[in-house]
Parts: C-alpha cells; sequence; structure tokens
C-alpha cells in the first residue's frame, strides 16, 4: 500500500514533467494524476498539451505562429487575423480597402502612399507646360575648342562620303591630295559645307550629299523604265527595296543587254545624256560577215539614217570564227536603235548588241542582272566626265 507522501511525490513529478515538455501541464499543477496531465490552464484534451506559445528555456522571444502573426492591410483594417480576409486573398497579397484610393508599394511590399489619379497628373502637367511656354530657350555656352566654328570636319566628311576611315582622311590631307573649292588643303581639322562646297580627292569629285549611284547589267527582255503600265519586267523591279527615287541614265532596247546607270543626282543624269557632252558608250555587236576591209572607215564618215547622218567614233573587229564576227563600236549620240540601224544600213544586221561601257564605268565581269553601287573613284570619273 502506498503512502500519501509517494502519490504526492509523483504526482509533482508529473507536472513538472508535463510543464518541461512544451506546456503538458501548468507550473502550479497539485499533485496526484490529474495536477501532473495538465491540472493547470491552457491544456488541451485534459493531456497536458498547452494551446499558447511554447516556452523557450533561452530566454529568447518566441516566432509566432502563421495564425498568430499580423497583417498591414490599410488604415482601416484590423491589425490581425487570420486566412485571406488578413493577406488580401491567398495569392497575391495585400489589396487595397474596397472603394478606396489604390495603395503603392515598392519592390519589397513598402508602402509608397497613395497613388494620385490619372486626371491630377494631366493637370499638372498642362500646367508646368503653360507655366513655360512664353519663356524664351537659353542656349548654353559651347564650352570645347572650335565648337563655335560652322561646318564639319574634313576628315568626317570624306570618310563619311567612303574615302576611308578617318585616319586614312588625314593622311589624304597630309599628302595634298584633298583640295575644297579650288585650294589645296594642308591643315588638318578644316571645316566644310558638304551641301556647298566642292571636294576633290585626286582631282576627283567627291559625292559628299546623300546621292545614290548604281549600275545595273540589265537582261535581254527588260524594259528601259522604273514602271511599265503592261506589267513588263523593267528597271524598277532591280530597285523596289530603295527608299529614295532612281531614275536611269538614258535607255537600251529592250532585246539590247549591258549596263545602265540608275542614280537620283539629276544635273549628272542630264548631262550624260546631252549630246554637248558627248560622253561615250561602247558596243559588243554579234554580226555575220564577211566583212569589207572598208566596214570601219564608212562607219567614221558617217551613216546616212532617216533622221540624219550617224557616225561611229571607232570600230575594231574583236573576234572572228569563220563568218561570225564580234565587233566593237563606240560612239557618243543616243538616239533610238543607233547601233542596229547602223550595221542595217552597211548591211550586216546585228544579231545581238551588249553595251559593254557607259563612258568611264565599264561592264566589267558583272552578272547579267546584277546591281552594284558605283564606287566614289567612278562617280568623281563621271563627274569629271561631265565638268561637274
Amino acid at each position: 500500500m502506498r503512502s500519501s507522501s509517494g502519490r504526492n511525490s509523483s504526482g509533482n513529478n508529473g507536472g513538472s514533467r508535463g510543464g518541461n515538455s512544451g506546456g503538458r501541464g501548468s507550473s502550479g499543477g497539485g499533485g496526484g494524476r490529474d495536477g501532473g496531465r495538465g491540472a493547470g490552464g491552457g491544456g488541451r484534451d485534459g493531456q497536458g498539451r498547452s494551446g499558447g506559445p511554447r516556452q523557450s528555456g533561452s530566454g529568447k522571444t518566441p516566432r509566432p505562429r502563421p495564425e498568430e502573426r499580423t497583417y498591414d492591410v490599410g488604415n482601416d483594417a484590423p491589425r490581425s487575423g487570420r486566412g485571406a480576409s488578413a493577406r488580401g486573398g491567398a495569392k497575391g497579397g495585400p489589396k487595397s480597402p474596397q472603394g478606396g484610393t489604390p495603395v503603392r508599394r515598392g519592390p519589397h511590399g513598402q508602402r509608397l502612399g497613395q497613388a494620385r489619379p490619372r486626371e491630377l497628373d494631366a493637370k499638372i502637367e498642362q500646367r508646368n507646360r503653360d507655366r513655360y511656354a512664353d519663356k524664351p530657350d537659353v542656349k548654353t555656352p559651347k564650352t570645347f575648342p572650335g565648337a563655335e566654328q560652322e561646318g564639319e570636319r574634313l576628315q568626317k566628311v570624306l570618310a563619311r562620303a567612303g574615302m576611308g576611315s578617318r585616319r586614312a582622311c588625314e593622311e589624304l590631307i597630309e599628302q595634298a591630295r584633298v583640295e575644297v573649292n579650288g585650294e589645296i588643303v594642308l591643315e588638318q581639322g578644316k571645316r566644310v559645307d558638304p551641301e556647298k562646297d566642292e571636294i576633290k580627292v585626286d582631282g576627283l569629285t567627291v559625292a559628299t550629299q546623300s546621292y545614290l549611284f548604281f549600275a545595273l547589267n540589265k537582261p535581254a527582255g527588260v524594259v528601259s523604265t522604273m514602271e511599265d503600265p503592261d506589267g513588263r519586267q523593267c528597271l524598277g523591279d532591280y530597285v523596289t527595296n530603295r527608299e529614295t527615287r532612281l531614275f536611269h541614265v538614258g535607255r537600251l532596247d529592250t532585246e539590247t543587254e549591258g549596263i545602265i546607270l540608275l542614280t537620283n543626282h539629276g544635273e549628272l543624269a542630264h548631262r550624260l545624256t546631252h549630246p554637248k557632252y558627248g560622253v561615250k558608250k561602247t558596243y559588243l555587236a554579234a554580226i555575220t560577215g564577211p566583212l569589207p576591209r572598208e566596214i570601219g572607215k564608212r562607219l567614221k564618215e558617217g551613216i546616212q539614217l532617216e533622221d540624219g547622218y550617224a557616225r561611229a567614233d571607232a570600230f575594231r573587229v574583236v573576234q572572228q570564227t569563220g563568218k561570225n564576227y564580234l565587233v566593237e563600236i563606240e560612239l557618243h549620240e543616243g538616239r533610238k536603235h543607233i547601233v542596229r540601224r547602223m550595221m542595217a544600213e552597211a548591211g550586216f544586221p546585228v544579231e545581238k548588241l551588249v553595251r559593254v561601257a557607259f563612258g568611264p564605268i565599264g561592264l566589267g565581269d558583272q552578272k547579267s542582272g546584277w546591281l552594284r553601287r558605283l564606287t566614289n573613284t567612278e562617280v568623281g570619273m563621271l563627274m569629271r566626265e561631265v565638268d561637274l
């Protein structure tokens, strides 16, 4: 038979054991089994497990459980709560109060104050415009050296025109190969106006403005127009992706192949086709012989046509295979079908005709239907040909 003291000691041990195991019993639990299992406050189901926060023996502040945390959801919202009502929804964070101005928050969730209505922002912006509408623009002083000078540096203009890098253009100036308005430039940093000044390198004019110059090897069957109302293939089909409007320099017969120039430089195109400047064109013609010895002399003296005499500037036989001849004809006139009519009048109809040169610009090995951009040297040669 146990004594009462033994029961009391057992109850005390049970009470202390419940308190040390995370709140299973209160610190003031009496003796006996009931006191050891949670006769104190906060017990659950009579098992001695407390519903309050766990006590730490180290004395640190315990971390609150999720259901005990508080959320800041606005001035009028409760400071504590649980579930979706406190967090503003299971996802997405706090929401603004119903019917109020939205709450602005930073990247880390901090409050930035209430957002202004768009109407108010528009009024403030308009008021600022009206305030400074009548005030003159303030021009800040130019502090860097040479800023008061007008124009662009010569080496920069030459580099933009495709004459090489700025360093290469500076070397051209050092070698006294560049002239502006007829005067050779000897110092670096000279400023020029690309729109007004005439710039030359080695005596050839540099196209410093936004001009385009192209050479097309026109195939047979292509009409020498930029647009054809009948829907035939024309020159414009080869430059459809160009923003700047181009036009052709002179014409070629539909069945004639060879080089034809395209540009947006109106004055250059006019002079290249004007009889006054006499720009020569070179053709290769396939004919059937035999050719008499005096055919070249007769063509140079002139062939009578229905619209007047037509004279060749040069004539030579390039190749002969039996009765088939390939001859080169050079002339400066640009009348319609001029080469075909001359050779037909002389008794040798042309079977195939190709223009291989327009002034100083040769066709070379450019393939049929290919378009290429003229170099600055070639543009300068064309301009010198017509005194530009």
